[in-house]
């Protein structure tokens, strides 16, 4: 496995699924289900969804043009949502120093992905854009660097864990509070 590979599955993804789970935390003493609601729970989910399918892309397939471009466009996608999440966010409840602390965490570890992937990958990263030597392959394949099955037990445990249940346990809180009568 290449050190960029080891980096990103024993450095970033554990980093990154344990910012997770402090911003959750940050949400959950700001009462974000009386504040901001559901609408940025929902938010949360859909950035959990926009890097989390092409990270698994990354970790077990081949990384070739085609993983990259995920990232790419995937990284695209959760900055903009980023964006409309804290526009929304600041303006409904308030969003300490910690918080942000995490967020820039959050923000930060697709890229580190990618550009961990890309210097690993950098025959694919300059075909993509058209350059390079090689042709840019899209075909999707099983990795030649796959984690092993307790790598992968951990990994399904860790993000259900400290991600996917959590931002639903959100969601969930958010949508019940908003059905409570007005007081």
């Amino acid at each position: 496995m290449s050190p960029q590979h080891t980096l990103v599955l024993y450095g970033v993804v554990p980093l990154w699924l344990l910012a997770g789970a402090a911003d959750w935390h940050c949400h959950r003493r700001s009462s974000i289900e009386d504040t901001s609601g559901a609408p940025e729970s929902a938010l949360h989910l859909l950035m959990l969804a926009e890097m989390g399918l092409p990270l698994l892309a990354a970790i077990y397939l081949e990384v070739n043009a085609l993983v990259l471009a995920l990232l790419c466009l995937g990284f695209a996608a959760h900055e903009i949502t980023a964006y409309v999440d804290v526009r929304y966010a600041i303006t409904r409840r308030h969003v300490g120093v910690f918080e942000q602390f995490v967020h820039s965490v959050l923000e930060m570890s697709p890229l580190m992905v990618l550009l961990l992937l890309a210097t690993a990958h950098w025959d694919q990263w300059l075909a993509l854009w058209g350059l390079g030597m090689d042709e840019a392959r899209f075909d999707p394949a099983a990795s030649s660097q796959m984690p092993s099955l307790a790598y992968s037990v951990a990994l399904a445990v860790a993000i259900a864990a400290l991600a996917a249940l959590p931002y639903v346990e959100e969601l969930l809180r958010a949508l019940r509070a908003a059905r409570r009568p007005a007081a």
